[in-house]
């Protein structure tokens, strides 16, 4: 089965999200990284390594090299195939860089929709958007939306469904 592409990206605005994530993530690992070689670098244990000892700045300079330009690259990586669309009455999304998920949520079996904001969120006017089915198999997250986008999208989301709701009873 060829599954194609949803519509929609996320809003470009995402990207920066995502960064900020990264750059917060990368922090804690390099700081973390600095004091715990540090730390094991100046201790006078018997198991540590002399040559570790001497050159325990290594071990931190290993980890900004080679993070640095995955958690840069991940946040365009990620917006490229981050995706969603509401066709008819099934919500799709996509997601996943390495492992892809396509995921299709039918509008009739939405028991709730959940708009959502970070710290970070708030500051780029951006929202996660939360579908919830009586299945968690069958419930969906889009992240990076644009504000305006995920209101929008979600009152459309609870119209759509009460009416299918009113039409089955």
């Amino acid at each position: 089965m060829n599954v194609r592409e949803p519509a929609h990206q996320v809003s470009p605005r995402a990207r920066h999200l995502w960064l900020l994530h990264s750059l917060v993530g990368f922090v804690l690992l390099a700081g973390g990284s600095f004091l715990l070689a540090r730390w094991i670098g100046r201790s006078e244990w018997g198991w540590v390594p002399e040559w570790f000892a001497g050159s325990w700045w290594v071990l931190p300079a290993l980890v900004v090299v080679i993070s640095l330009p995955l958690l840069v690259a991940e946040p365009f990586v990620r917006y490229a195939v981050h995706r969603w669309e509401l066709a008819g009455d099934v919500v799709y999304a996509r997601s996943g860089c390495l492992t892809r998920e396509w995921v299709f949520v039918p509008v009739s079996r939405i028991q709730t929709v959940d708009k959502s904001q970070g710290w970070f969120e708030r500051m780029l006017r951006l929202a996660t958007l939360e579908i919830r089915t009586a299945s968690h198999a069958g419930s969906s997250t889009v992240k990076g939306l644009d504000h305006q986008v995920a209101a929008a999208l979600a009152d459309e989301l609870a119209r759509r469904a009460e009416e299918l709701r009113d039409d089955a009873t």
